[in-house]
C-alpha cells in the first residue's frame, strides 16, 4: 500500500513539474535603465530591455503600455520559443521636458507573470535659451515676452504699475511709441530708442480712479515701430477693478450689507437651437445697511436685464432677469452673469445658466 501511495505522489509531482515547464516564462536582463544626463536638444534616446523565455512554450508579448506620451514603446511582435530572447524598446523625447524624469512601461504577456513593469529615468539638461525662446512674441522687429499687460486686481482707489521686458531683435536701432492709449493709462518705453539687440521695458500705469468702473476690463493699445503701425501691432491690457474696503472699521463690517441669491445656478436641460430660455434670479440683502449693485455683466450669448432698483435696503429683494439665446450655439452651454456689489465679504457674485443645445 505504501508503495502504491508513493508511486502516485511521484507521478503527481512529475505532472506538476511538467505542466510548469510547459508554460511560458519571462525574465528581463534588467528592469531599470538610467540614461544619465541627456541634452534637451540632443534628440530622442532609446534603450532596449532584453528578455529570455524561461518556460516550455512560446512566449507572446501582447502589449506594452507607457505611462505618458513621452515614451514610445516597441517590442518583439512574434512568439518567442522556449530559451529564445526578445526585446522591449523604450524611446524618450527630451524636447520640452527639462530636469529629472522617471517613466514606466507595463509589459503584458501570456506568461505566469502576466505583467512586468520596466523603468527608464535620467536627467534632461535644458537647452540654452535663444532670444526667440525668451521673447516668443513679435511686433515688427520688437520681441516681447508677452503681448498682454495683465494688471490683475486693482483697488478702485489706487494706481498700479506694470513692467514688461522687451528686446530689439534687429540689427538696427528702433524707435517705439503708442497710439490709442485710454485716459486711465500712461504707457511708455524705457528707453524710447532701442539699439540693436538692446533690452528695454514697456512701463504702464493704470489709474483705477480715472477708469471708474468695476470687474474685469479689457483695453487695447496700438504700438508703433519707427513710426509705423500694422493691424497686429497691438497690446492687450486687462485689469480686475475691485472695491477698496480697507478703511472699514469693525463696526462698519458688522453693519455691512450682505448679498444672497435664491439659487445661483439653474439648468435648462435641453433645448433646440434658436430657442430662448428666461430665468429670474432673486437677489436679497441680508445685511444691516444698503446694498448697492455696482455692475451686472453677462457672458457672451446671455443677457441680463437691469433690476428696477440698484439700492436694496436690509431685508429687501430684487429680481435679476436673464435671457439665454441659443442661436448659433450647440452642445453643452455654461453662461454666467456677474453681479458686483458693495458687500465686503462677497463683492462679486457669479450666477450660472447651464444646459445643452440640440441641433435638429
Amino acid at each position: 500500500m505504501r508503495i502504491v501511495v508513493s508511486g502516485v505522489l511521484i507521478v503527481m509531482l512529475a505532472c506538476a513539474g511538467y505542466s510548469q515547464t510547459r508554460n511560458p516564462g519571462i525574465s528581463f536582463e534588467k528592469s531599470v535603465h538610467d540614461f544619465g544626463k541627456i541634452r534637451e536638444e540632443g534628440g530622442k534616446v532609446t534603450y532596449s530591455f532584453t528578455f529570455v523565455n524561461t518556460g516550455g512554450s512560446p512566449l507572446l508579448v501582447q502589449n506594452v503600455r507607457a505611462t505618458c506620451g513621452c515614451t514610445a514603446p516597441n517590442w518583439t511582435r512574434e512568439p518567442v520559443p522556449p530559451g529564445g530572447s526578445g526585446y522591449v524598446a523604450a524611446t524618450f523625447n527630451p524636447a520640452g521636458r527639462p530636469n529629472a524624469f522617471t517613466k514606466y512601461l507595463y509589459v503584458d504577456t501570456n506568461s505566469d507573470q502576466p505583467m512586468v513593469r520596466l523603468t527608464i529615468k535620467g536627467e534632461v539638461i535644458p537647452k540654452p535659451r535663444s532670444i526667440e525662446d525668451e521673447y516668443p512674441y513679435t511686433i515688427g522687429s520688437l520681441r516681447l515676452k508677452s503681448k498682454h499687460l495683465a494688471f490683475g486686481n486693482i483697488m478702485n482707489t489706487e494706481k498700479k504699475d506694470f513692467r514688461l521686458e522687451v528686446v530689439n531683435g534687429s540689427d538696427d536701432q528702433i524707435e517705439l511709441g503708442f497710439e490709442r492709449v485710454p485716459d486711465h493709462m500712461e504707457i511708455n518705453f524705457q528707453p524710447q530708442v532701442l539699439k540693436a539687440k538692446e533690452k528695454g521695458y514697456i512701463v504702464a500705469t493704470y489709474d483705477a480712479t480715472v477708469k471708474n468702473d468695476w470687474g474685469i476690463l479689457i483695453d487695447r493699445v496700438n504700438v508703433t515701430v519707427n513710426g509705423k503701425s500694422e493691424r497686429d501691432y497691438r497690446l492687450v491690457v486687462s485689469a480686475n477693478l475691485v472695491e477698496d474696503f480697507s478703511s472699514l472699521t469693525d463696526e462698519d463690517l458688522a453693519n455691512a450689507p450682505a448679498v444672497s441669491v435664491d439659487n445661483p445656478e439653474v439648468n435648462f436641460g435641453k433645448m433646440q437651437q434658436n430657442e430662448k430660455f428666461e430665468h429670474e434670479f432673486v437677489l436679497t440683502n441680508n445685511g444691516k445697511s444698503t446694498l448697492f449693485i455696482r455692475k451686472i455683466k453677462a457672458s457672451c450669448g446671455c443677457t441680463a436685464v437691469q433690476p428696477e432698483k440698484k439700492q436694496i435696503e436690509p431685508g429687501e429683494s430684487v429680481k435679476i432677469k436673464t435671457v439665454f439665446n441659443s442661436a448659433g450655439k450647440r452642445g453643452n452651454q455654461n453662461k454666467t452673469v456677474t453681479i458686483i456689489t458693495n458687500d465686503p465679504d462677497r463683492s462679486s457674485v457669479v450666477l450660472r445658466i447651464k444646459g445643452e443645445v440640440e441641433v435638429s
